[in-house]
């Protein structure tokens, strides 16, 4: 997704659309999807993040909107132009990210109340032709170092 009417510099763009999205979760252009586009990359690398919100103990007087009491929450984050394009990144995240994020929710919405009850996440990046994930925001794993033949 480029940045041109967007609030993002040149050099940034986005790295997946919201049907991307909805495309994995199986929903249409009409369901309730809470999105949001971050305006600065993740220092870690991350480009898709994923998360459960519980249930919150209690909400009166908090004067939130119910929708967001517990639920699904997903952020996409920038990244430079110049990784997007060389490294065909839209299409390594939509074979390799789109699917497990999909699966993701799908476990997530349908997950023991014990589970439910307290906040999860999962990230994922690339890095060296790689698709990496984690979860609950630990760090990411090592990638294996290639003994370099001479």
């Amino acid at each position: 997704m480029s940045a041109r009417n967007h609030r993002l510099p040149r050099h940034l763009t986005w790295p997946l659309r919201p049907r991307d999205v909805r495309i994995a979760l199986g929903i249409g252009p009409e369901a309730d999807l809470d999105l949001s586009f971050d305006d600065r990359p993740w220092r870690d690398g991350t480009l898709l993040h994923a998360e459960w919100l519980p249930p919150r103990p209690s909400n009166y007087g908090t004067g939130t909107d119910p929708a967001s009491w517990n639920g699904l929450r997903f952020r996409i984050a920038p990244t430079t132009t110049a990784v997007s394009h060389e490294n065909g990144l839209r299409v390594v995240l939509i074979h390799h990210a789109i699917p497990q994020l999909g699966a993701w929710a799908t476990a997530a919405l349908s997950a023991p109340e014990g589970w439910t009850l307290s906040a999860h996440s999962r990230s994922w990046r690339f890095t060296e032709k790689h698709v990496q994930y984690r979860d609950d925001l630990r760090p990411y794993p090592e990638l294996p170092v290639q003994a370099v033949r001479r």
